[in-house]
C-alpha cells in the first residue's frame, strides 16, 4: 500500500501548474514597478495622437 502511494503521481501536474502560475505572478509583480513609467508615457503618446480636435 505504501509503495502504491509513492508511485501515485496524480495531482503532480496540478502542483506544477500552480508553481508556474506563482512564478509568472512574481515576474509580473516585479516588472510593473520597473516598466510602469514607460508604459504610462507610451499610452499618453498614443492618446495624444488619437485626440479629437473639432474644426
Amino acid at each position: 500500500m505504501f509503495a502504491k502511494f509513492l508511485k501515485d503521481e496524480s495531482g503532480a501536474t496540478a502542483i506544477e501548474y500552480g508553481i508556474l502560475a506563482a512564478l509568472m505572478a512574481v515576474i509580473v509583480i516585479a516588472a510593473v514597478p520597473l516598466l510602469g513609467d514607460k508604459i504610462v508615457t507610451l499610452f499618453k503618446g498614443i492618446s495624444t495622437s488619437f485626440s479629437y480636435t473639432p474644426s
